[in-house]
């Protein structure tokens, strides 16, 4: 298994443990009609709870963009050390982006969201070259 792909399959099971701290967060704090209906109504959430969905909703957009580059280049055989590091600058921006969305550092949630989008597109452009 390449870099990318180990990094991809670390990246994903971190989703699967954000989503669980999401729901944990808003155990007994929301109203648990409201949350298993069509939602088409907006309900409260604590505010830790609220970031953590919107941190969850971030890190599935981002997954789907590095899924691609780590496929590109693992199956393009296009692995090499600098698509390697930057696989692993993904997961770990992505790793600090959970606390630092749900504690609200500033800038710091933004410079971690940066290093992690620009080392997705490093390594599509790098499978170009």
């Amino acid at each position: 298994m390449t870099v990318e792909l180990f990094t991809l399959t670390l990246a994903t099971l971190l989703w699967g443990v954000q989503f669980f701290l999401y729901l944990a967060s808003g155990h007994g704090s929301v109203d648990l009609n409201a949350a298993m209906g069509p939602r088409d109504v907006p309900f409260d959430r604590p505010p830790t709870c609220s970031r953590l969905h919107r941190a969850l909703s971030n890190h599935t957009e981002g997954l789907v963009l590095y899924a691609i580059a780590a496929l590109v280049v693992t199956v393009t055989n296009q692995s090499t050390g600098f698509t390697a590091a930057c696989a692993w600058v993904y997961l770990a921006a992505r790793v600090l982006y959970v606390p630092a969305y749900a504690f609200g550092w500033t800038p710091g949630r933004t410079i971690i969201w940066m290093a992690g989008f620009f080392a997705t597109m490093a390594m599509l452009v790098a499978a170009l070259l």
